[in-house]
């Protein structure tokens, strides 16, 4: 069972995140208000296997933070989270190895697939996270995907089952397959390891 560590000093958002993940998964949660706290937890006597830093919690300093965590452990997938960071922050976020960046705008079911997506040891960055920007369109036969068939996509990447991403969709199955049929014949593949291999190729995610 992984052992997830969520620092942010909004108790609300901490405690609710925390509530859910072990509620719908089972993930052993442990939460912290501060970057000090958390660094003291990350010292305990349980591994972390992936620490969750809200963008503008004391201690943080902007992206100083990420860079302590990181350095101070360098075998625990460290995640930024933020409800206010812009695209740029982002960016500079992933560009200094961050293993994620999850805005707080994720759906619940989004944010445990975001979760996953970490674990299994890809890198998460939402598709569409300041995409009205030009820069961040998608190129190619990713841009002719709608919004749902991204959604189903992504969730490919990660191997959830049609049933899985249904639930997750709150759609019907036979919908699920739909999706998945135009994913493929958009993006020119045959099966659905192609497109969730294309796709992390391109960094589609």
């Amino acid at each position: 069972m992984p052992n997830i560590l969520i620092a942010d000093d909004h108790d609300l958002v901490r405690d609710t995140i925390a509530a859910y993940l072990e509620s719908v998964e089972g993930f052993k949660v442990l939460t912290a208000a501060d970057l000090d706290s958390a660094m003291d937890k990350m010292s305990g006597p349980d591994p972390i296997d992936l620490l969750i830093l809200d963008y503008n919690m004391p201690g943080m300093h902007g992206l100083s933070g990420l860079d302590r965590a990181q350095k101070s452990f360098p075998a625990t997938k460290v995640v930024l989270m933020s409800g206010v960071a812009n695209r740029d922050v982002a960016n500079k976020a992933m560009d200094k190895g961050a293993n994620g960046f999850m805005p707080k705008s994720l759906t619940a079911a989004s944010l445990v697939n975001a979760i996953k997506f970490v674990l299994s040891g890809e890198r998460y960055f939402p598709f569409d996270f300041g995409s009205s920007q030009a820069s961040a369109a998608p190129s190619g036969a990713f841009a002719t995907l709608s919004d749902r068939e991204k959604q189903t996509l992504e969730q490919l990447c990660i191997g959830l089952s049609n049933k899985e991403i249904a639930r997750n969709l709150g759609v019907q199955e036979v919908t699920v397959k739909l999706h998945v049929k135009n994913v493929l014949a958009k993006l020119g593949v045959s099966n659905r390891t192609q497109a969730a291999l294309l796709a992390k190729e391109k960094h589609f995610f």
